[in-house]
C-alpha cells in the first residue's frame, strides 16, 4: 500500500472530516479508477479513466456540473455538462495532444456497447480532460494510443494506485513531481453517512509558492540552491494546470453540484496556487446518489435533492479532499527523468531525506 500524506504528516489539526475507508475517489460506492503508464526514455505519459457506476452510464446517466476556474485547456465534452447538468461518459485523462485519439477511442467503447447511438438516441458527449506534460515527455510523438484507453479500463479497480501512473506520469506540481492524487471525506446529514471524493491531475504551481498545511518548503526542510538550466527558465515561462474531479453520493442538483466545484478553488489555493494567467484548471462533479435513465417512461423525474442549508459540510469536504488530494498526488509520486534528461524529484524523497 502506497503511503500517503497522512502518513507523513499528523493532518487530523488540519482536518475535522474523517477520511473513508480507502481515502480516494472510489470511496463512493461504483466508482472505479485505472490507468496505462507510458514510460519509457522520453516517453513519459498515459491514460487515466474514472468509471462513475458499474452500469451502462450512457443509458443511466448521472447529474454532474462543471466549473472552469481558468480556461487554458483543451478538454472535451464540457459544453454539453454545463448545458444539461448530466454527464453520460466515463472521465479520461491524458496529456494535451492525445486528447482526440483517447476520445475515438473512448467513443468506440460506447458505441460498442450501445447500438441505438446514431439512431434513436442521437449522438454521445465523450468526457476527456488534459494537463500538459512536455515537460517530462515528449508531446510531439504522440505516444498515447487508442489502445491505452482500453488497457486503462481493462485495469479499473478500488485501490488503484496514486502518484506517477497513467495521465501523471509526466506531470509536475510546484517544481517536484506531481501526478494522480486522491482523497476523500465521510459525513453524516441527519442519521444517514454520506462521502464525497477528489481526484487530482496535478501539473501546476512554482516551488516558491507551495505550501503544506500553511508551511512552505523551506519552513519544512531547508533547501540548497540549485543552479537553474535554460530550459527549466524557458518551462517556468509557461503555466500549468489541473484536473479535480468531485464525487459524491449525496444526492445534489446540478447546480448544487456547480457550487460544490467552486470550492475545490480554495482547497487548490490552500495549496499556495494563486491560479495563473496561462494555467487550465478545470473542475467536474457528479453524484452517484441516482439515475437519469435514457429511456424511462413518463414525462418527469421525481429525485431527492439536498437542501441547500445543509451544503456547508458538503462545501467543507470538496475544500479538504481536494488540498490534500494534492499532496497525495506529489507523496505518492515517485522521481521521473524523461525528455531531454529533465527530472522531477518526489516530494517523498525530500521527506525522507529530512527525516534521515
Amino acid at each position: 500500500m502506497q503511503k500517503k500524506t497522512r502518513d507523513y504528516f499528523n493532518i487530523e489539526k488540519h482536518s475535522s472530516l474523517k477520511p473513508g475507508k480507502w481515502n480516494k475517489i472510489t470511496d463512493i460506492e461504483g466508482v472505479k479508477v485505472g490507468h496505462s503508464t507510458l514510460a519509457d526514455g522520453d516517453i513519459q505519459t498515459g491514460v487515466t479513466v474514472v468509471m462513475p457506476h458499474e452500469n451502462n452510464i450512457f443509458k443511466n446517466k448521472l447529474r454532474a456540473a462543471v466549473h472552469v476556474i481558468n480556461g487554458f485547456g483543451k478538454s472535451i465534452g464540457l459544453v454539453q455538462i454545463r448545458e444539461l447538468g448530466s454527464i453520460e461518459s466515463p472521465i479520461v485523462l491524458t496529456n494535451t495532444l492525445n486528447v482526440g485519439t483517447v476520445s475515438t477511442a473512448l467513443i468506440k467503447n460506447i458505441l460498442a456497447q450501445n447500438e441505438d447511438i446514431g439512431g434513436k438516441a442521437g449522438s454521445f458527449n465523450s468526457v476527456v480532460l488534459e494537463c500538459n506534460d512536455q515537460y517530462l515527455n515528449n508531446l510531439r510523438k504522440l505516444a498515447v494510443q487508442e489502445k491505452d484507453y482500453f488497457k486503462a479500463k481493462e485495469n479499473i479497480k478500488k485501490d488503484f494506485r496514486e502518484g506517477a501512473v497513467g495521465a501523471g506520469r509526466g506531470m509536475s506540481c510546484y517544481g517536484l513531481k506531481g501526478g494522480i492524487g486522491s482523497s476523500s471525506r465521510r459525513f453524516k446529514i441527519s442519521e444517514d453517512e454520506y462521502h464525497l471524493g477528489a481526484l487530482v491531475l496535478s501539473n501546476f504551481g512554482k516551488k516558491k509558492d507551495f505550501l503544506l498545511y500553511g508551511k512552505s518548503l523551506s519552513d519544512i526542510m531547508p533547501q540548497k540552491d540549485e543552479e537553474e538550466k535554460d530550459e527549466d527558465r524557458e518551462y517556468k515561462s509557461q503555466d500549468g494546470s489541473v484536473i479535480v474531479i468531485l464525487a459524491t453520493d449525496l444526492p445534489l442538483s446540478s447546480r448544487q453540484l456547480k457550487r460544490l466545484c467552486v470550492r475545490a478553488g480554495a482547497g487548490l489555493a490552500k495549496t499556495g496556487t494563486y491560479i495563473s494567467n496561462g494555467s487550465g484548471d478545470i473542475v467536474l462533479a457528479f453524484s452517484t446518489a441516482d439515475y437519469i435513465t435514457e429511456y424511462d417512461s413518463g414525462d418527469f423525474l421525481q429525485n431527492k435533492i439536498l437542501k441547500d442549508r445543509k451544503l456547508d459540510i458538503v462545501f467543507k469536504a470538496a475544500v479538504e479532499s481536494t488540498q490534500e488530494a494534492v499532496y497525495n498526488s506529489m507523496v505518492t509520486a515517485e522521481s521521473v527523468t524523461g525528455f531531454k534528461g529533465r527530472s522531477r524529484e518526489s516530494l517523498k524523497n525530500l521527506i525522507n531525506n529530512m527525516e534521515r
